[in-house]
C-alpha cells in the first residue's frame, strides 16, 4: 500500500483546529506540533486514513471487532529522534503508550490497550537495514520486517544470513524482544542470542545504546518480551555464516497410525539430530469423502548442505520418515527463505498480508516424548476442528549449549520442542465457538508437557496464562504468566523492571510489573 512509507501530510494546523478531537487531546497534539512531528493522525481527524494506517499492521482480525478499545491518536515517527519526541509528549500529557512494529503481537498487545486514553506509536518508517560486511553485523530499524532484513542482507552476502523467523511480515522489533525462533536455531541459537547493541527510548525518553543503558537492561531487552522497557528503535545483529546452498523439503504423510508412529519417533531424534538440520512438524487434520476425517502431518525444514547429504543424514538417523529427492529443494539461503514463507523472493520486502483472519494461538514446551496413546488423543482434536494445527519445532543443537540465564529466554537445555496450537477462521460470530476449541486441546494436553511451571513461548503470548487490565499486576500476581515465559528469570527481569521504568510507564496486559 502506498502508506507504507510515506509520511501522512494532510494533518495541517488548521486543519487539527477543527476537529472534535482536539477538545480531547489538545495537550499531547499541540505538544507533537511544536516538536515538529506532523505525520500522526487521530480517530476524528482523517476517519478513513486512521482507519486504513491503523489495520494496515494489525494481523489478528479478533482486534478489529466493535468493542476493543482503539488508539485515539496513531503517530507513526519517520527518525528516531521524532520517536524520543514521540514519547517524551505522551509521558508529559499522561498519555499511555502502545508500540507497534508489524503488529504480529497473537493478543493484539502492540495496537489495543485497556485505557481509553492511549497513544500508537508505529515504527513501520523506521526500517532501514545497514549491512557491514567487514565486521559482519548489521543494523536493523525496529520497523524493518524479518523479510527486509533477509533481503538487505542477501543484497550483501550469498555467503551469510541472520536467525529470524519464516513470516515475512513480522516486525523485527518484537520479534527480536521475544527470542525469535527461527530454522537456524538448532545452529546459531535464537534471534535474540545474536544481539549484540541496540538503541532503546527508555521511560525518560532518552536514547540509549548497550554502553549507556547497562548491562542488566540490555539482557532483558533480548527475550524479555515487547513493550515493558521503552521502545527498541534499532538492533546490532552478528550474522552467520551459511553454505553457498542449502536444501528445503516438504514431507507430506496421511494416516491415523502412520502419523502417530511417526511424531513419535520424530520426538527421540529431532531434538538430537545434527545442528545443520532442522525438521519441524505440521500436523492438521484433513477432510476425506463424506463426513470422514483422518490426520495428515508435513515434515518441513531446511538442511545447511545439498541434498545428497540431507538424504544421507535422513536415511540414516530417520528412514522411517522415508524422504525422497523429489521432496527437497536444493536452493539458496535466500531462496530458503521465500520457500518456507510460501512466497517469491522478491515479495519478501512486502509488508502487506492479504491473507489476515481471526486466530487464536497457544504454546508449549515438551520435556518427555508424549506417548502414541496421548498422541492420538491429540488427533481426536484436530480432526473435530479442520482449522486448527499444531506445529512442533526441535530444540538441541545450539539451544541445549546456552545456559537459560544468558538472555531472559529460559527454555534450553531439557527441553525436546516446542509446540504451537493455533486455529484460524474467518467468521467473527463464531469466535467463542473456535477459542472454547482451542482452551479444551490445551487442557487435554497438561500431562503431555512441562510441569512447575507449564512453559511458555512469549513471542505465542497468551492471555489466558493471566493478566491484568492496563499493566496493574502485582509481583505475584504476574508470576502466573511471568514464569512460563521466563521461568527463574523473572525475578531478575522485575528487578530490572523496577530500576529502569519504577513508574511503569511501559506496560500492557501482560507486562514485567514494578515492585510496589
Amino acid at each position: 500500500m502506498a502508506f507504507s512509507r510515506v509520511s501522512l501530510l494532510c494533518i495541517a494546523l488548521l486543519a487539527i483546529s477543527g476537529w472534535a478531537c482536539a477538545q480531547d487531546a489538545p495537550g499531547l497534539m499541540s505538544c507533537l506540533q511544536q516538536k515538529g512531528i506532523t505525520n500522526f493522525t487521530t480517530s476524528s481527524s482523517a476517519p478513513s486514513m486512521y482507519t486504513s494506517m491503523l489495520y494496515f499492521s494489525l494481523q489478528n482480525l479478533r482486534f478489529t471487532e466493535p468493542g476493543v478499545l482503539r488508539p485515539f491518536v496513531l503517530i507513526l515517527p519517520r527518525t528516531k529522534q521524532e520517536v524520543v519526541k514521540s514519547v517524551r509528549c505522551c509521558i508529559r500529557q499522561g498519555w499511555e503508550i502502545r508500540v507497534r512494529s508489524g503488529g504480529h503481537s497473537y493478543e493484539g498487545l502492540s495496537s489495543t490497550s485497556d485505557a481509553r486514553n492511549f497513544a500508537l506509536i508505529d515504527l513501520m518508517n523506521i526500517a532501514d537495514v545497514k549491512v557491514d560486511m567487514k565486521s559482519k553485523t548489521a543494523w536493523v530499524e525496529a520497523g524493518a520486517t524479518v523479510g527486509e532484513l533477509y533481503s538487505a542482507v542477501a543484497e550483501k552476502s550469498t555467503e551469510y544470513g541472520v536467525a529470524a523467523g519464516t513470516c515475512p511480515t513480522m516486525g523485527t522489533g518484537g520479534h527480536f524482544s521475544g527470542g525469535g525462533m527461527s530454522l537456524l536455531s538448532r545452529k546459531y541459537g535464537l534471534a535474540a542470542d545474536n544481539i549484540i547493541d541496540a538503541l532503546l527510548v527508555d521511560a525518560n525518553g532518552r536514547l540509549l545504546d548497550r554502553k549507556s543503558m547497562g548491562e542488566d537492561l540490555f539482557w532483558a531487552l533480548r527475550g524479555g518480551g515487547g513493550g515493558s522497557w521503552g521502545i527498541v528503535v534499532a538492533w546490532k545483529i552478528q550474522l552467520l555464516k551459511v553454505p553457498p546452498k542449502v536444501t528445503v523439503f516438504t514431507v507430506k504423510r496421511t494416516g491415523r497410525d502412520q502419523v502417530t508412529e511417526l511424531v513419535h519417533r520424530w520426538q527421540s531424534i529431532a531434538p538430537f539430530l545434527e545442528e545443520d538440520l532442522f525438521i519441524r512438524v505440521f500436523i492438521y487434520g484433513t477432510q476425506l469423502q463424506g463426513d470422514h476425517t483422518d490426520v495428515q502431518l508435513t515434515f518441513s525444514g531446511m538442511y545447511l548442505g545439498r541434498q545428497d547429504q540431507l538424504l544421507n543424514v535422513v536415511n540414516k538417523n530417520f528412514p522411517e520418515m522415508g524422504m525422497a529427492a523429489g521432496e527437497c529443494n536444493e536452493t539458496s539461503w535466500i531462496d530458503s527463505i521465500s520457500y518456507t514463507a510460501y512466497t517469491t523472493t522478491a515479495d519478501l520486502v512486502s509488508r502487506s498480508n492479504p491473507n489476515k483472519m481471526y486466530f487464536k494461538a497457544k504454546s508449549d514446551f515438551v520435556t518427555s516424548p508424549i506417548p502414541p496413546s496421548g498422541l492420538q488423543g491429540a488427533w481426536k482434536f484436530l480432526e473435530e476442528e479442520l482449522k486448527g494445527f499444531i506445529i512442533f519445532a526441535p530444540q538441541g543443537g545450539r539451544m541445549y549449549e546456552i545456559q537459560p540465564s544468558e538472555i531472559p529466554f529460559p527454555h534450553r537445555a531439557g527441553y525436546l520442542y516446542n509446540i504451537q496450537y493455533q486455529v484460524t477462521w474467518k467468521d467473527s460470530t463464531k469466535d467463542s465457538q473456535y477459542m472454547d476449541w482451542m482452551r479444551r486441546f490445551y487442557a487435554y494436553m497438561t500431562p503431555y508437557v512441562s510441569k512447575s511451571p507449564r512453559a511458555a513461548y512469549v513471542n505465542y503470548i497468551d492471555l489466558d496464562l493471566g493478566s491484568a487490565p492496563n499493566g496493574t499486576a502485582t509481583v505475584q500476581e504476574a508470576r502466573s504468566w511471568g514464569e512460563s515465559y521466563f521461568g527463574a528469570n523473572y525475578d531478575r527481569l522485575v528487578t530490572v523492571k523496577t530500576k529502569i521504568d519504577p513508574y511503569n510507564v511501559f506496560r500492557n496486559a501482560q507486562s514485567i510489573p514494578v515492585k510496589k
